[in-house]
């Protein structure tokens, strides 16, 4: 088996408590089947990607015993049609309880195949082999798992853990620029909260101080770097697994990012490029409500504005439209739409009772 990874622990405290491990390094998913047969006891694998990564990676799995699920590549897709798609081959292949999903692609894929797993037979073994930065950092962690529905983002889902995490990062050399970018705003998200996610890597500096290594995509430094952002989340996700009152910080910059995605119908922007906006609106209204000095008002526009994560809506988007989406995010409480809003320097906390006419303003 590969020995050249990072590992971090993901600690579930819900009883019966677990952990589960997130292994990061170079060439790791020609190894898949060891990991497989070391932390699952499955006989039988069905294989959830797209057709953008089998085309990329046809045959370095490696797995037995595997067969494969091709999907459309897409937030769009995220959907019941496709949940019942991969379901009846589950059914097909008379997949039991010890066997288990595998998903081998992005955040669409991994959301997916993870509700699959926690509905099929009412749970089987699920596993993460995340193919892009944004689900290396973020989605392949901590159990969300869901669909969209014509309301909203992730509003049908469970939480339901992976038995492991295989986060390659040598299939990020694969990624185009624009869906490197789009991780890229996740990866940013975790420095801005990462204080009350009581943690303290440095991360804005560490970010500040590395931006043309991350551009340039070396290996040394997005090994760091996903080490990072796994250990905030898995930091926050021990504390509180079922989003109870913590883990909403992980949802910074995406109440305006998943309205946006909605009215866009999910085809305008990436999930991180509605992030990048939804984080600089969270930042213009702090600084709107005097939550945050202007330094690092003007510190956080910096960063985002170093990384090109500067998107802006399109014209045509009206505020009526955005504010109605946001009410059905998963967050409101009481009919009221809460933000994490920056506070302090890499610290944030969860607000309510913003008037709609602030939100869009």
């Amino acid at each position: 088996m590969q020995t050249e990874s990072q590992d971090v622990n993901v600690k579930i405290n819900e009883k019966p408590s677990y952990t589960y491990p997130i292994f990061i390094g170079e060439n790791l998913i020609g190894n898949a089947q060891a990991y497989i047969e070391k932390y699952t006891s499955a006989k039988k694998l069905l294989v959830v990607t797209n057709k953008t990564i089998i085309d990329l990676y046809p045959n370095s799995l490696n797995l037995k015993n595997a067969e494969y699920i091709i999907l459309e590549d897409g937030e769009q897709y995220k959907n019941f049609e496709t949940y019942k798609l991969i379901l009846e081959k589950a059914q097909e292949l008379k997949l039991e309880r010890k066997d288990a999903l595998i998903a081998f692609g992005g955040g669409v894929i991994g959301d997916i195949t993870g509700f699959c797993a926690a509905t099929y037979l009412r749970g089987i073994d699920f596993v993460q082999i995340p193919t892009t930065l944004l689900a290396q950092v973020d989605s392949s962690v901590g159990g969300k798992v869901a669909i969209n529905t014509e309301f909203g983002k992730n509003l049908i889902g469970a939480f339901y853990q992976p038995k492991f995490v295989l986060a390659d990062t040598s299939v990020l050399k694969t990624l185009d620029n624009r869906q490197f970018k789009t991780g890229l705003s996740e990866v940013i998200k975790y420095a801005f909260i990462e204080k009350t996610a009581k943690c303290d890597y440095g991360f804005l500096e560490f970010l500040t101080k590395n931006v043309e290594s991350i551009k340039q995509r070396d290996n040394k430094t997005l090994k760091e770097l996903i080490k990072i952002c796994c250990e905030i989340k898995a930091k926050v996700v021990n504390e509180d697994e079922k989003e109870a009152g913590l883990r909403a910080i992980l949802n910074f910059g995406h109440t305006y990012a998943h309205a946006i995605e909605k009215v866009t119908n999910y085809t305008h922007f990436t999930h991180g490029e509605a992030v990048a906006i939804g984080m600089r609106f969270a930042f213009d209204l702090a600084k709107k409500l005097n939550t945050i000095s202007a330094d690092y008002y003007n510190e956080a526009i910096s960063l985002l504005a170093k990384y090109a994560l500067t998107y802006v809506l399109p014209s045509g988007i009206k505020k009526e439209d955005l504010i109605e989406a946001m009410s059905f995010d998963k967050k409101v409480l009481d009919n009221k739409v809460r933000f994490i809003l920056p506070i302090g320097r890499a610290a944030v906390k969860i607000t309510s009772g913003t008037r709609p006419e602030e939100i869009c303003n």
